[in-house]
């Protein structure tokens, strides 16, 4: 028997995307079909290379091709991704702004904005990160940065600024113009005009995610971020205490304000347990128990992973390595699963906001 193209499509179309809920030929995700007798190849274009059920979807396509077409069929998949957008973000080049908030300070917010920029890198995406946190910069300690200074070429007569790149990721951070030891004492108009100029006046390239380090709170940076730049959806950072949640609420009560307006990727919850390096089995839930989870479920967004309190992360966030970065690091596996989910969700929202057809473009 003759294996044809439309044999193929059509059995493909029996694979459904678990997470956008339409088949992969509807999606527009199956590409450069290729059939020589008994051998079939084709691409797989995925929505992210951070994109967690890879395997899954590759073997459902190897099953149905066999199911479907012929048992004899000799199957190669090429398991690609092109990364959506859905909108045009403001900054050229970036294809997804992802904000990293919390309503209260001292949560770990930086940690987890650093990892989640890195763990998306791991996986193959171009990532760019801005720390927005004017008052009390990180990205220079937790980069190994102090002291940098980022370069500066001219364009057509405009001065544009050049990230620093380190660790495979795109840098820029007030504190890099900024003396470390001398407050920032900046009202509202400097503010506003410093964070949109490390958007506006600096060659990020092409990126698939810029991740946008906000400062604890709900302030004027937070709203200078989200009206200026079309934010494709923010990450809540908490720990489980009540007062950290009360907090929390308030920062998603922000994003949800009509005229804000940004999704919420879902919820990751820091400091949620502490494990002695001495006994690696057991968990001491410090600050209470599932109140991440309990938020995430009561906002019907996602959970995107507990980080638990472990001496090891902030130590490497001091050394100007984060955790992520170790091949073989207790939290590593725990920092790539929640850039995975984070890279699922702008997936699913940008699907959502292109009606869930042809998500991905030729």
């Amino acid at each position: 028997m003759t294996i044809t193209k439309e044999q193929v499509l059509q059995a493909l179309g029996n694979v459904e995307e678990p997470d956008l809920k339409k088949d992969l030929v509807t999606l527009n995700m199956i590409q450069d079909i290729h059939i020589d007798g008994n051998n079939v190849s084709f691409s797989v274009v995925l929505t992210t290379p951070a994109c967690p059920l890879k395997a899954m979807i590759e073997n459902a396509c190897r099953n149905a091709i066999l199911h479907f077409v012929s048992k004899e069929a000799v199957i190669n998949i090429n398991m690609t991704s092109h990364v959506t957008t859905q909108k045009n973000t403001g900054v050229p080049g970036v294809k997804n702004i992802i904000a990293v908030a919390s309503g209260k300070g001292g949560v770990g917010k930086s940690t987890v904005a650093a990892n989640l920029a890195l763990g998306l890198a791991k996986t193959g995406a171009k990532v760019g990160m801005i720390d927005a946190d004017i008052y009390g910069p990180s990205v220079p300690i937790m980069f190994g940065l102090e002291g940098a200074r980022p370069m500066a070429t001219q364009e057509n007569g405009k001065t544009r600024i050049e990230p620093i790149e380190k660790y495979g990721i795109k840098l820029l951070s007030i504190g890099f113009f900024t003396d470390p030891n001398q407050p920032v004492p900046w009202r509202g108009p400097m503010v506003s005009t410093a964070v949109k100029q490390l958007f506006n006046d600096a060659d990020w390239g092409e990126l698939d995610y810029l991740v946008v380090d906000l400062p604890p709170g709900t302030g004027d940076i937070h709203i200078t971020v989200t009206q200026s730049f079309p934010v494709t959806g923010a990450v809540i950072v908490t720990t489980p205490q009540n007062v950290a949640l009360a907090d929390a609420k308030k920062g998603v009560g922000m994003f949800m304000m009509p005229a804000i307006n940004v999704p919420i990727l879902g919820v990751v919850e820091n400091m949620s347990y502490f494990t002695p390096a001495e006994l690696p089995d057991n968990k001491y839930y410090i600050f209470g128990k599932g109140g991440g989870r309990k938020f995430a479920e009561m906002l019907e967004v996602p959970f995107l992973g507990e980080i638990p309190l472990i001496k090891g992360i902030s130590d490497s966030g001091d050394a100007g390595k984060p955790t992520v970065l170790e091949e073989d690091g207790p939290m590593t596996a725990a920092f790539v699963e929640m850039a995975q989910r984070v890279a699922q969700q702008v997936a699913i929202s940008n699907a959502r906001a292109l009606g869930g057809e042809n998500v991905v473009n030729n």
